[in-house]
This record gives C-alpha cells, structure tokens and sequence, in this order.
C-alpha cells in the first residue's frame, strides 16, 4: 500500500517539463492569450512551448520585464514598442534580425550580433553596440554621446537625430543612402564613403562648420545643412571620432545624463554656457560658438 500511494504521489510531475520564468504577469497573459501558455497566471510557461516561436508582437501593453524573451531561441521578429521597459537583453536570441523597441525607457540594450534592422527611437539609450550585420538603424531622440557605425558595412539608413553626438564618421558605409543626423552637437561629420550619388543627408541644427564631402557640388545643393556649414573634401580634423568628444574622452565610467542652460532647462543651444551633467555627480560647463 506505501508503495502504491509513491507511485500515485509521483504521477502528477510526470510530462511536466521544462519551465521559464516569466515574472511580468502581462507579458505572461499575452503568451496565454496566443495560446502558448494556460490559467492561472503563475509566472512561468512551458520552455517547449516558446522556443520554436518566430514572431512576437508585445505592442502597448504597460510590459515592464520582458525576462523570459532569453527562451524562444528560435525568435526572428520581436515588437516590443510603447511600454515601459528600461532593459532589454535579446543576445541569447541568436536567430533575432529584426527588433523594434521604440517608445519604452530603456537604458540599456543588449542585441543580438545577428540583428539586421533595428528601430530603438524614443528611448533613454546613452550606448549601445552597433551590429555589424546592420542594414537598417533608428535611433532617434535618445541620449547617446558618441555613435560609431564603422563595422556596419551593409548599413543603408542610419537616424540618429535629436542626440548629443559630436563627431559622426560614416566613411566605412559605402551602401549608406539615408542619413538622418540633425539636432545634434556635430562638430565633426565625414560623409566620404564614395555614394554620394546615391546618398541622401539631413544635417542641420548642429555645430559644423567643415564637413567632409566627396562631392562639393551635391552636398552643397542636394543635401541639408546650416546656412554657416562649409564643405571640404578634407577639413583636417584635428582628431577622430574615437578621441575628439569631450563627453567621451570624460565619460569612461560614467554618462552624461542631459545637458542644461544657466537655468536648468535641458538644451542643445550653442553660444552660451552649456552644463554636462553625469550619472556620478559631476558636472562640466563648456561653451560652444558657432
């Protein structure tokens, strides 16, 4: 009879399998509402349920914790845009190529090395790491100091507006044809990757007052620039992008979190006191004439 009621006490775990963590009950209740889960919300959903999915869409639900996204191993298309998340970790998602996040309050983002097209405006990012197999990349309206896209050579359009970056290099992208750089801090802008023929360019609202060019003629009549902007084939910088912004040569362990006037007011006017203010405190007043 002892050995009966075992038997019996051990059949309900059996076929019960692997389980991931899901610890957001909303993004719990979406994988139940496709199918890919049961009642009662628990904080957990069967691994072989998730793992073979190849597009999901977490669109405007108020997600805050997307734990869990690290199992479905087999993950393509993710749209998580419009919640709240402030972390976003997909590099277990290897076979992921194409993520859009826009509109959370992210501040970090960990992508996969596969990812091919990524949309990640309207965020809190202040770095991220540039895949090389790129080809599309929106990442306007964050907080990012510095931007380099070097190793993305399949990369055809790049928004990286409403930013605080200073010096920008777009000479390796040979099949860029939209780039989208105003409202930044640009002082430095090297557009010489031969597609000029090709390549569109939005530049205005920044600090330049040389830009490198392949074409004089093109930049001066087709694409879009301040009034004082000048354009040069070589405008001897005196540095490169990887040494010439303050903010990065300062920033090592720490990020700028805004950028103010003598007031307070978070700003990107040129030709008065700017204060950078960092994540650890510190704050440094430049001024930046036009």
């Amino acid at each position: 009879m002892k050995k009966l009621l075992l038997i019996l006490l051990c059949l309900p775990m059996i076929g019960f399998g692997q389980l991931t963590m899901v610890p957001d009950a909303i993004f719990e209740l979406r994988l139940i509402n496709l199918g890919y889960d049961t009642l009662p919300v628990n904080g957990s959903v069967p691994t072989a349920n998730i793992e073979t999915i190849t597009f999901l869409a977490t669109d405007g639900l108020n997600i805050y914790d997307l734990t869990g996204i690290e199992d479905f191993i087999d993950l393509t298309h993710l749209q998580c845009t419009d919640n709240p998340l402030t972390t976003l970790d997909v590099s277990n998602n290897t076979a992921l190529g194409w993520l859009r996040c826009e509109n959370n309050q992210l501040t970090t983002l960990d992508v996969s090395n596969n990812l091919s097209y990524l949309d990640c405006n309207n965020n809190q990012l202040t770095t991220f790491d540039v895949s090389n197999n790129l080809y599309y990349l929106d990442c306007n309206n964050n907080q990012l100091a510095t931007l380099d896209v070097s190793g993305a050579a399949a990369l055809t359009e790049l928004v990286c507006s409403s930013n605080y970056i200073e010096c920008l290099d777009i000479s390796n992208n040979t099949a860029l044809e939209n780039l989208e750089c105003n409202d930044n801090l640009l002082e430095q802008l090297n557009t010489k990757n031969g597609n000029w023929q090709d390549m569109t360019v939005i530049a205005n609202d920044n600090n330049l007052t040389c830009v490198e060019v392949d074409n004089i003629g093109v930049a001066t009549n087709d694409w879009d620039f301040d009034s004082f902007a000048t354009f040069s084939t070589n405008c001897n910088y005196t540095s490169l992008c990887a040494t010439v912004s303050a903010i990065q040569e300062h920033t090592t362990n720490k990020e700028l979190l805004k950028v103010t006037d003598l007031l307070g007011r978070e700003t990107k006017q040129t030709n008065q006191p700017l204060f950078y203010i960092y994540d650890d405190g510190t704050v440094e007043k430049r001024i930046v004439i036009e």
